[in-house]
């Protein structure tokens, strides 16, 4: 999945430090970078720094303010804190649901994500 982003250093420093992900790769690709970042078994994000009027209108904005994103864990208390203390932004409390423990968050950009802890079968 691509995520367009500001600036790939920030989003880098984001997703690897406030919610966990690997930095997988970071290549030069000329003018631009292949940026790609991990949350774990084949999970990806091609973060791709926009560069064009339009594309930079979409950072932050790319699923009309829905949630778009889901990122699982089997730490929800754990990674919810850390996240917290990075600064992430969590518009809601934790809440259990039927699926399991989830609270929404944003990343850096805006772009709306569900923090979820699967419920047990």
């Amino acid at each position: 999945m691509t995520l367009v982003v500001r600036d790939y250093d920030e989003a880098i420093r984001f997703y690897v430090e406030g919610l966990g992900f690997t930095l997988v790769e970071d290549l030069p690709q000329g003018d631009k970078r292949w940026v790609v970042v991990s949350a774990g078994e084949g999970t990806s994000l091609l973060l791709a720094q926009a560069d064009t009027g339009q594309q930079q209108a979409r950072v932050g904005d790319q699923t009309g303010g829905r949630v778009g994103f889901f990122l699982n864990t089997d730490d929800f208390d754990g990674d919810h804190a850390r996240m917290v203390a990075y600064g992430v932004h969590f518009r809601e409390e934790p809440r259990e649901e039927v699926y399991g423990k989830v609270a929404v968050f944003e990343d850096l950009y805006g772009n709306r994500w569900d923090l979820l802890q699967p419920a047990r079968a």
